[in-house]
């Protein structure tokens, strides 16, 4: 465990509030994560309502627990990236087209509205966008069914 140069506690209204060092208090902190999906526990700026950094953690495992846990519960309030496990049918391979998946949260069905809202991350981790804004995550194409890389492929 590292020791932590703030504490971080929340305030009535359920806001963060991050005193420093120094004895400054920022309420309405936000955790942001510096890298989403391929780190997702490491390199966390705590910002304030401001935009402002006003701390830093390097891994959120290396916390006090009732820090880590805090920063936690905010994180997965605002994080909502389901991960497809499966592509179960495509409407049409011209876009927009409709596709039902397979999710880690359930079944879902997003709309693409074109092939550059399939972003590649790498070359086996994909981020698909629809028109709602929502994030799919395929972490891995590797780990699909035949059917779904298939389908998959036709829009690659």
């Amino acid at each position: 465990m590292v020791n932590v140069n703030f504490q971080l506690e929340r305030n009535n209204y359920g806001q963060l509030v991050l005193t420093g060092q120094n004895g400054e208090r920022h309420a309405g902190v936000v955790p942001v994560r510096t890298f989403p999906i391929g780190a997702p526990d490491d390199g966390i700026a705590l910002v304030n309502a401001e935009g402002h950094e006003v701390g830093w953690v390097d891994r959120i495992a290396d916390l006090p627990p009732e820090i880590g846990r805090l920063i936690e519960e905010e994180l997965a309030s605002r994080d909502f990236m389901p991960e497809i496990e499966k592509i179960l049918e495509v409407s049409s391979f011209v876009c927009p087209s409709t596709w039902q998946v397979a999710t880690n949260r359930g079944r879902a069905a997003l709309i693409l509205k074109g092939e550059e809202d399939i972003r590649r991350l790498s070359q086996t981790r994909l981020l698909i966008a629809d028109t709602h804004g929502i994030q799919f995550l395929v972490r891995d194409i590797g780990t699909l069914d035949r059917h779904s890389r298939k389908l998959l492929d036709r829009f690659l």
